[in-house]
């Protein structure tokens, strides 16, 4: 009985270590990330993506990705102590010690990299480790202690992948990506700032830097607003240069709307439980709007 018992526990500990080591990856973050990497290389193949290819890009990017969550998870982890949302992590909690998650994190980006190089090609690896490199240190040891902008600044790593899957398939950086990353750069800001302000006590706690905390919650919601402005005139500009019809351009105007009445909806309100629903609407809306995307051109590939 005693041995049973045993075992169940040491396979107990097996599971939940495993699932330790995947939160370190912020799977859900990185899934998005995926996605929209998905149809960086979907829009620049034109309809004619080998399995191959997209295998080889997809395991190097969330690899790299992986990593560089892992190292956001070392270096905030006393921060991450201090917060609710944040103090069961693997690392703020204990469960996993520092030393382990630089080794996993090590692993993680050398086979990404390699993965990348040896099957993709080296200007996608060498952007994606960049990429990598900017939000494991450049965001996390510089901008997010020390600017109220750290979102504005370190949105840009953020909103890299759907260059890096096009870049996978055309060898070469080009004007339309860019237009992609535009949207999610501008995306960004207002979608986290819509969290920090529904978790305002807790950035307070960790002594953060986030634009509630040093500029208020009132002047954080109008830039939450003026952001959201901006995110739709740059989710219009993929219909004005042509790279979707009008099928994107429908579905761009609903999101749109739907976007707008949430940014002046909260900017008008005091619930704090709207901020998180604006949060979460504006996690739906880059979704769907890059899903419209794909949605398109499959018409216009197939049609």
């Amino acid at each position: 009985m005693k041995n049973g018992a045993c075992c169940k526990h040491k396979q107990q500990e097996a599971s939940q270590s495993w699932r330790d080591y995947l939160i370190l990856c912020k799977p859900r973050v990185v899934l998005l990330m995926l996605f929209t990497a998905w149809i960086g290389m979907y829009l620049a193949s034109e309809g004619t993506l080998s399995f191959s290819l997209w295998f080889f890009a997809t395991l190097g990017i969330a690899l790299l990705s992986g990593s560089a969550a892992t190292v956001n998870h070392v270096l905030e982890r006393r921060t991450d102590a201090l917060m609710e949302r944040t103090q069961q992590r693997p690392v703020a909690s204990g469960r996993i010690p520092p030393q382990r998650a630089w080794a996993f994190a090590l692993i993680l980006g050398v086979t990404g990299f390699l993965t990348l190089y040896c099957g993709v090609n080296t200007l996608t690896a060498l952007l994606t480790l960049a990429t990598a490199v900017g939000y494991a240190l450049c965001y996390t040891l510089y901008l997010k202690p020390n600017t109220p902008q750290n979102i504005v600044l370190g949105g840009l790593f953020g909103a890299m992948p759907p260059l890096l899957g096009w870049t996978s398939v055309t060898h070469s950086v080009d004007p339309q990506p860019l237009l992609l990353v535009l949207i999610i750069f501008v995306w960004t800001p207002a979608h986290f700032w819509a969290l920090s302000v529904y978790r305002y006590s807790d950035y307070e706690r960790a002594s953060i830097p986030m634009l509630p905390v040093t500029h208020g919650i009132p002047y954080t919601k109008l830039h939450i607003l003026l952001y959201s402005i901006l995110t739709v005139a740059s989710s219009l500009l993929v219909f004005a240069i042509g790279l979707c019809s009008w099928l994107y351009l429908a579905v761009a105007l609903l999101l749109n709307a739907g976007l707008l009445y949430y940014a002046i909806r909260l900017f008008t309100n005091q619930n704090a439980r709207l901020a998180l629903k604006t949060f979460f609407y504006s996690m739906l809306y880059l979704f769907i709007l890059f899903l419209a995307m794909a949605a398109d051109r499959f018409l216009l590939f197939n049609g």
